[in-house]
């Protein structure tokens, strides 16, 4: 964390100390203020694709121009699907790793003056859980290994998330549409079952893998602060 002892200072370097570490602190908030805007408009960007191609395939139902239109539709929609979630699962670490930092100048503000902790507060509930989820990541004592704990059910509330999941019942919908054209209907929700089901399994492993990767890098950051 940034704790420093700025009583071995001279006021010149306690003043450019402080110059910089505000600094700091204000381009922190813009850049993670800017992965949550460029979040926001992948997401719409993705959704309003998904939904302007849906009514279109349904203009189409029932003609001899649905079968080419969902082949070409569905295949472009999960690609694109698959570029914005990989991009939102970016931002989010970004973020994550951009509101840790700030934290920890929090941290340091809180130590300039007996009133400080008053205006600025300790942990929130959400600073607290990154703090225990960095905890039980850390080297086991019994193995000597890093354990790396599941982001459990905070998972299935990202920004990635809510595209990740209509993502993959597209890609199961267009599996199940196509293996109805070879076999029988049975077959066709099975298999577009398991894909479903399949796809959103693998996003949910990455996301923990990418945001697992950030813990390492924060505790290093911490450790040399």
């Amino acid at each position: 964390m940034v704790e420093t002892s700025h009583s071995g200072m001279s006021d010149a370097e306690q003043s450019r100390f402080m110059t910089a570490l505000t600094t700091e602190h204000f381009v922190l908030q813009t850049a993670a203020s800017t992965t949550v805007s460029e979040a926001s408009a992948r997401a719409s960007l993705y959704l309003m694709t998904l939904s302007s191609s849906l009514v279109a395939i349904g203009f189409t139902s029932g003609t001899d121009a649905f079968a080419p239109l969902v082949s070409t539709v569905i295949p472009l929609i999960v690609v694109l699907g698959i570029f914005a979630i990989v991009r939102l699962v970016d931002t989010g670490v970004e973020n994550l790793a951009m509101q840790i930092r700030i934290v920890q100048i929090r941290s340091f503000y809180r130590t300039l003056s007996s009133d400080a902790p008053s205006y600025f507060p300790g942990n929130t509930k959400h600073e607290a859980d990154d703090v225990q989820t960095s905890n039980d990541a850390r080297r086991s004592p019994s193995t000597g290994r890093a354990r790396r704990a599941w982001m459990g059910t905070k998972g299935l509330f990202t920004m990635a998330s809510m595209i990740a999941v209509p993502n993959s019942i597209v890609a199961g919908a267009g599996v199940t549409l196509g293996v109805m054209r070879i076999s029988s209907r049975p077959v066709g929700f099975v298999s577009g079952a398991i894909v479903a089901v399949a796809a959103l399994a693998t996003f949910y492993w990455y996301q923990n893998l990418r945001y697992q990767r950030l813990r390492p890098a924060s505790e290093a950051g911490t450790r040399g602060s």
